[in-house]
């Protein structure tokens, strides 16, 4: 069966010729009866239960009917917490119990059964090194990574040992995720391209909060807190971001680093501005276009960029040690910096915290930026993204320096609570509603004060009424009152 299968693409990809037995397509393998019932599998598409981040209508659909069971983590630490049996718990007592089966994609397999992936890390590493048996899916329409990634292992504590990356470019791992090939039970060859997204168009809103970011920065260089190249950057995903690297492309800044998650199309223009001079993610997600446009800059692209372990790329220590300037986009703020990134009014699941809190938390300077307010289906500033309490908190306003919308920019840096909700209010709320967020506070100072309780001030019976407004008939945050 297998010799059939082996294509002249898959002999260059597969250069351990001991796997060609174990070559196959999705359907034999499907009905070899391999798979069983109550399998622990590890893959990108689970249904009952999904971790540690997901995108897509269908996905935050089935989550938030409890269909499939998400359970939400940081980036940085949920490959170890796999390795160590987290996701296992209820199988064996307290045994570390592997995946039963794992299914990756490979660009090439090595000489020594190593696997060599593609466009994405991820956690992938440690799924492999978790796995009792593997799957390889070996994509012979993309080219071959090889070269492009450095990759690390998880250790267990107290055996771990620092990644001593002390560069953007600086190497620790091999290029390939080390793997025993007596694992590998089949290998199928893909021939399609990565399913990806058109890439988020900016608009007049995003291009507005980049320039206020791309102004700050300036600033800072000029007052001697920045280098004149900044410091490695991080940027999230989404419009904004794709507005701040396009900004950056344009700007004044030269010999810029990135150390981030995802890189994304506009991160093209900023290579060919000759403006980005290296960058560090755990994957690449182009949209079809863009991805076209990375294979043909190819050869001028692989010495500066590297693909690394989503446990290295998110790491904490690393984070710090750079000098991370990271930028990330909220659901909503608070008039004291507090963010919510994962909870529309508190319940229901939007994509989860990714690598967010990774980043903000270790950041040398931490940015949220948002626009001021969305739409709604009655009223075109129906929500303000800027509220007096999130109603769901994943970072505090121990983590966040600066907070960005549209309207402007408030440096929360040094501030003690009440100056930070008068600058949030002043310079980043939407005008609309301004005088509601004032009279807001207004009333919430006054009452903290006679109680002898005003160092952060709030109504806890009156906090969340522009939430429950907008979920209303009303479809606004616009109140009458506070009353």
């Amino acid at each position: 069966m297998a010799s059939r299968l082996i294509t002249d693409a898959l002999k260059q990809r597969i250069r351990r010729p001991s796997l060609f037995p174990k070559l196959t397509t999705a359907e034999e393998l499907i009905n070899s009866g391999f798979f069983k019932d109550g399998m622990r599998m590890g893959w990108n598409g689970m249904i009952a239960r999904r971790y540690p981040y997901q995108v897509g209508k269908d996905i935050q659909k089935e989550i938030n009917s409890n269909r499939t069971l998400f359970a939400d983590k940081h980036l940085s630490e949920f490959p170890l917490d796999l390795v160590s049996g987290y996701y296992t718990l209820e199988k064996k007592g307290n045994v570390i119990e592997k995946l039963d089966v794992v299914i990756v994609e490979a660009t090439a397999i090595t000489e020594e059964g190593n696997i060599i992936p593609g466009a994405s890390v991820g956690a992938t590493p440690e799924i492999v090194q978790s796995a009792a048996n593997l799957v390889v899916e070996v994509n012979t329409f993309l080219p071959n990574f090889e070269g492009l990634h450095d990759i690390t292992l998880s250790k267990f504590a107290p055996y771990k040992f620092p990644n001593l990356i002390q560069r953007v470019d600086d190497r620790v791992g091999t290029p390939y995720i080390p793997c025993d090939s007596d694992k590998i039970v089949a290998i199928i060859e893909s021939t399609r391209p990565d399913r990806t997204s058109d890439s988020e168009q900016q608009d007049d809103c995003s291009r507005a909060i980049a320039s206020n970011i791309l102004e700050f920065l300036e600033h800072e260089v000029t007052m001697g807190r920045l280098p004149k190249q900044l410091l490695p950057l991080q940027s999230g995903v989404g419009n904004i971001a794709n507005a701040i690297i396009g900004g950056l492309a344009d700007g004044p800044f030269s010999d810029v680093e990135v150390w981030t998650e995802v890189i994304q199309d506009t991160f093209l223009d900023f290579w060919e501005h000759h403006k980005l001079a290296f960058a560090s993610a755990t994957s690449v997600a182009f949209s079809p276009v863009g991805f076209k446009r990375f294979y043909e800059m190819w050869d001028e692209l692989r010495d500066r960029l590297v693909l690394r372990s989503q446990s290295v790329s998110n790491s904490p220590e690393i984070i710090r040690r750079l000098g991370v300037i990271a930028m990330n986009t909220p659901v909503e703020l608070d008039i004291y910096a507090h963010a919510n990134s994962t909870h529309v009014c508190g319940s229901r699941m939007l994509n989860g915290i990714g690598g967010s809190n990774d980043f903000l938390r270790n950041a040398k300077l931490s940015i949220m930026h948002t626009p001021s307010s969305r739409p709604t289906k009655k009223d075109p500033t129906g929500i303000s993204c800027i509220v007096p309490m999130c109603s769901h908190i994943d970072s505090t306003e121990h983590d966040l320096d600066v907070v960005v919308t549209e309207c402007g920019l408030a440096d929360c840096r040094g501030k003690a609570p009440v100056e930070r909700a008068r600058l949030i209010i002043n310079n980043c709320v939407h005008p609309d509603y301004q005088p509601i967020l004032r009279d807001y506070f207004d009333m919430a100072e006054k009452k903290c004060l006679a109680m002898g309780s005003a160092h952060q001030p709030q109504m806890l019976d009156k906090v969340f009424k522009m939430h429950l407004n907008v979920m209303g008939e009303e479809n606004t945050m616009r109140i009458k009152n506070w009353d």
